[in-house]
């Protein structure tokens, strides 16, 4: 057992291009094979496995070893996701009316990457991959947020899009997202709906069956002609002659700007009396997000100390907007500056938050994803869309607006209230599994959101959740709920008062090993409640077997998550975590109100209510979880 591990780790070592990894586990392996029992257990865990490749693409500790994010399991993912292209594309082009003009269209790959520690490696070595395989690859000149790369892919109809990043993770990981676009994500999905959007299932399965084959095949290989080869797996499915890179410039970051403002309406919505605290939470938000508020007209004031990119975090360990204390440089900014608003990206800017002034507390308030969601949501129904519906469509060339009305949409663990309003309103709802892999697929939405602060303003330029645009519009309609007299607080009333009140909360369960997670589920499977603090439950979904409402059951849409709805009118939703030991319960209390013309004490009463009920559901799930 110990001379196949310590064979395992000299293959590795010999494949790896990056002297800093090799070195650690060089280090390692000779102090194991010394007897140290302590890097002989180091050894053990990096070589337990392979770090798992899914719909969110790669997302780990960087490190040396197969279970961490580094150069050598960026290039055999890259060959893998190379390989798999290039055999669908081939099965694409069979069926064209001239398989030899096919043979001539160019196959591309657009990269973008942030500003964490070894982002712009994990890019350079992803382009050198596709490049060596002829592919037309263009590569960002400089750390982004990842909604320019999502919108880049729409607008080179590449066939691939990848984006290095690992969101609001800690400053000591990092991670890598796929995108498929152009003439493989329509041959994939012939309705279109997925072109510009993440993979989705059974996609991810099928690169990660083929990343595993190609590095079983290389570990066969002499370990000298692996370290020839500088990567395992890394010539696999060229084609030709290396292609040249081309570099994606400032100029498709103006490009992008100019169409972010164009979805101001300056005529109906000209206020601009909003002074705005921004802070980009050490990311790579900070240079677009001000140019933009900024040249929309809004007064800005940028947290100093977060503005600019910085890998390591330092006054965020963990760099999540939603997380207690992340915004509390940027609440004292606000304080000081006696601004209107706070708003925050995370570090990629793809998520937004937004904290207002509570003048009934006398206190800074961050609002949730929910809320913000239907502020958004009701600004946009008001404002319609944000531009032609050209949604969705199966071919990049159609200029026509499909037959369907535009739709809102959110995912199912979001709050219901957004679907109650679109209903009062009479305009069309949908809701997706979680993720904006799933939103993005919407036919006609005209805006989505997760209750994870991901939303989408834009969806006919950026088929992914958008901290950037979204922000603007926040802005937008924050300065115009001012100009007549009204804080976002009170438009929150509004809204509950023509909607009803809609609290939501979690309940979560954390399980010694991931191995665990389904079992939680199981156990509901096997003996499903009938009633949840007290009141019965009416209605129970089984997303394994059972389709969301609209929707029909298949592969992709699959998934271990059991929802509950009781006579009180409650929602449960129970579900493993898709990356952490731990399983998640989301849970929805509501309470109805009168109407548009509800007292504000009416909303007040009807909101402890269902506060006290939402509370009632969090001690019932704990008790039934635990």
């Amino acid at each position: 057992m110990t001379e196949k591990l310590f064979g395992e780790v000299r293959r590795w070592i010999n494949a790896d291009p990056d002297a800093a990894t090799r070195a650690t586990l060089q280090d390692l392996l000779q102090r194991a094979e010394n007897s140290d029992a302590d890097a002989h257990q180091e050894l053990e865990r990096r070589f337990a496995g392979r770090l798992a490749f899914g719909t969110a693409g790669l997302r780990a500790e960087l490190g040396a070893g197969p279970l961490r994010m580094n150069r050598l399991v960026v290039r055999q993912t890259a060959a893998g996701m190379l390989s798999y292209a290039e055999e669908k594309l081939a099965e694409a082009r069979k069926n064209v009316d001239n398989p030899q003009d096919a043979l001539q269209t160019s196959r591309k790959i657009v990269i973008g990457f942030d500003a964490r520690h070894q982002s712009d490696e994990f890019a350079a070595d992803t382009a050198e991959i596709f490049s060596a395989a002829g592919w037309e690859v263009h590569l960002f000149d400089r750390p982004g947020p990842t909604p320019l790369l999502a919108r880049q892919v729409l607008v080179l109809d590449a066939e691939i899009g990848v984006m290095v990043t690992a969101s609001h993770n800690p400053p000591q990981d990092n991670g890598y997202k796929v995108y498929l676009g152009g003439e493989l994500s329509r041959f994939l999905e012939p309705d279109g709906l997925g072109v510009g959007a993440q993979i989705v299932p059974p996609v991810d399965r099928e690169i990660a069956a083929r990343i595993a084959e190609l590095v079983e095949s290389d570990a066969t290989k002499d370990a000298s002609a692996e370290a020839s080869d500088g990567a395992a797996g890394s010539d696999r499915g060229a084609a030709g002659q290396t292609a040249p890179v081309h570099q994606v410039t400032d100029e498709a970051r103006r490009s992008y700007e100019a169409e972010a403002l164009e979805l101001l309406d300056t005529e109906t919505y000209p206020q601009r009396d909003l002074h705005v605290v921004y802070t980009a939470m050490h990311g790579v938000g900070g240079e677009m997000v001000a140019s933009l508020l900024r040249a929309a007209g809004f007064t800005l004031t940028p947290v100093a100390e977060q503005h600019k990119p910085d890998p390591d975090f330092p006054t965020a360990a963990f760099p999540n907007p939603e997380e207690p204390g992340a915004l509390d440089l940027a609440l004292k900014t606000a304080e000081s500056e006696a601004a209107d608003i706070v708003l925050a990206n995370d570090p990629d800017a793809d998520r937004l938050s937004a904290a207002v002034y509570d003048e009934r507390t006398e206190n800074w308030r961050q609002l949730s994803g929910d809320e913000i969601g239907a502020l958004l949501g009701r600004h946009l129904l008001e404002r319609g869309p944000l531009r032609p519906q050209v949604l969705n469509s199966p071919t990049p060339e159609s200029t026509e607006a499909p037959d369907a009305a535009p739709v809102l949409a959110n995912s199912i663990v979001s709050s219901r209230l957004l679907e109650r309003l679109c209903q009062v309103r009479g305009v069309g709802h949908a809701a997706t599994l979680t993720g904006f892999k799933w939103l993005a697929r919407v036919q006609n939405m005209s805006f989505g959101y997760e209750e994870a602060i991901g939303f989408n303003v834009d969806p006919a330029h950026v088929k992914d959740k958008d901290g950037v645009s979204a922000a603007l519009i926040f802005a937008e309609m924050a300065a115009s709920l001012k100009s007549r007299g009204i804080s976002l607080i009170d438009a929150l009333d509004e809204i509950a008062a023509e909607a009803g009140v809609f609290v939501t909360g979690q309940v979560t369960i954390r399980v010694s090993d991931l191995s665990e997670l389904g079992k939680v589920t199981a156990a509901l499977r096997a003996e499903a409640p009938t009633e949840i603090a007290g009141s019965p439950v009416v209605e129970s979904l089984d997303l394994t077997q059972d389709p969301l409402p609209g929707t029909e059951l298949n592969e992709a849409t699959t998934t271990d998550a059991l929802i509950y709805l009781t006579e009180a009118g409650d929602r449960v939703i129970v579900r493993p975590s898709g990356t952490e030991p731990k399983v998640k319960c989301y849970l929805e209390a509501v309470a109805e109100t009168p109407g548009v013309d509800a007292a504000a004490e009416v909303i007040t009463e009807a909101r402890a209510k269902a506060a006290h009920r939402l509370d009632e559901l969090r001690k019932s799930m704990e008790t039934m979880l635990s």
